[in-house]
């Protein structure tokens, strides 16, 4: 069994948009484990009533009894709940012969939980098929202290944090609506904030009648605090969000804000240095393989020159024809595939040249930081570079 990972509860919107009956007969074979864990089911007489912040803090804090099946069954239903994974249940639907309730108001979370339960497989297939990993981008910050121990917030701290970030909501249109959770596990703490978007108008049909209606859309961003670093990465959708959580959680949880003054530097010189040694990852566990598939090469002059190079494996092919990256140019973005042990796939990993880099899920992170730091792709001054780059001319 693959390890429990955050990555499945990332996307929680999706539980509050299950239709009750199908909600309830996606976790009735795990009413035990879920009550002994404190999210106890409704009665069956019951159309609502769904303790969500009860699930949320089991997913969110998995132990050794977890069921894994709900896991992935809970990341495979999110995964397919869009138009298009939509379309292609209906298309399997037709073709495979399988019978679920396809009403008419059937939406696509209703559509992939009755799959799920009735050909798990069929579900995981079409997944693979649509390839409808949604990617994360985070941008990184330091602390100029350095490494800092995490203390738990109080519930005074994260109450201040959160009318912070509310006057924040407030003044951009988004509503009094955020609110902070946070998990902490063994070597980072999670921090999830719910907050609203402007409001959205939408034509939909009722009754065999055109008419709109008037939502505020829900969204939740992803903030990851590392103690041993004493850096911070973040995931939130515009430049303001980011910048808000830099100094709002720098102000409530360490004292103030411009804790996370410095931005994280990722440096792709070992590329272009090491060549293919700068992707071993044998002393990584969790990875298998990793192969640069794209590199931006910036040239500059007169005309701010750029070059990009792909391949399905760039060095394989660079070696094909006895060339090498070029050692006097800036490399800004390159593009990875990474074979992830405990993942029957390869995923994509975009890293750039300044503190930006995007997964396929939230927690490859963790995973590819590892990465990064024994490689030498992680900045933190040129003795730290340097001595990363002596371990990967090593091997």
């Amino acid at each position: 069994m693959s390890t429990l990972t955050l990555r499945r509860f990332s996307n929680i919107e999706m539980l509050a948009a299950i239709r009750p009956n199908n909600l309830r007969a996606l976790l009735a074979p795990y009413s035990e484990y879920l009550a002994s864990r404190g999210a106890v089911m409704p009665p069956e007489t019951e159309r609502s009533g769904f303790a969500f912040a009860h699930i949320v803090q089991v997913l969110m804090t998995p132990d050794a009894a977890m069921p894994h099946d709900l896991i992935e069954a809970l990341y495979y239903i999110h995964e397919m709940a869009t138009p298009q994974g939509f379309e292609a249940m209906m298309q399997a639907l037709e073709e495979s012969g399988l019978e679920v309730e396809a009403y008419e108001e059937a939406t696509a979370l209703d559509l992939a939980i009755q799959i799920w339960l009735k050909n798990p497989r069929l579900l995981e297939r079409l997944h693979a098929e649509q390839g409808l990993y949604r990617p994360r981008s985070f941008e990184y910050f330091r602390s100029g202290a350095g490494p800092v121990p995490f203390a738990v917030p109080s519930e005074q701290a994260i109450g201040n944090l959160e009318t912070d970030l509310n006057a924040w909501f407030v003044r951009k249109r988004r509503g009094r609506t955020a609110k902070v959770f946070h998990y902490v596990q063994p070597d980072s703490v999670w921090f999830l904030v719910r907050h609203g978007e402007p409001f959205k108008c939408e034509n939909v049909i009722q009754e065999g009648e055109s008419t709109c209606i008037v939502y505020r859309p829900e969204k939740f961003d992803v903030i990851v605090y590392e103690p041993a670093t004493g850096e911070i990465r973040i995931n939130a959708r515009t430049k303001g969000e980011r910048e808000l959580y830099r100094t709002a959680f720098g102000r409530h949880l360490f004292g103030y804000s411009d804790f996370f003054s410095e931005r994280s530097r990722f440096n792709l010189e070992p590329l272009a240095r090491s060549g293919q040694f700068s992707l071993v990852c044998l002393d990584v566990p969790a990875l298998e393989w990793i192969k640069l598939k794209e590199i931006h090469m910036g040239w500059g002059g007169e005309y701010n020159e750029v070059e990009i190079r792909r391949a399905e494996d760039l060095f394989a092919a660079l070696t094909s024809r006895g060339g090498n990256l070029p050692r006097h140019t800036r490399l800004l973005k390159a593009t990875f595939l990474v074979k992830f042990r405990s993942s029957k796939s390869p995923r994509t990993v975009v890293i750039s040249s300044s503190n930006r880099a995007q997964y396929k899920r939230d927690d490859d992170g963790g995973i590819i930081e590892e990465w990064m730091r024994r490689r030498g792709f992680i900045a933190f001054g040129e003795e730290a570079a340097g001595a990363a780059a002596e371990v990967v001319e090593m091997y």
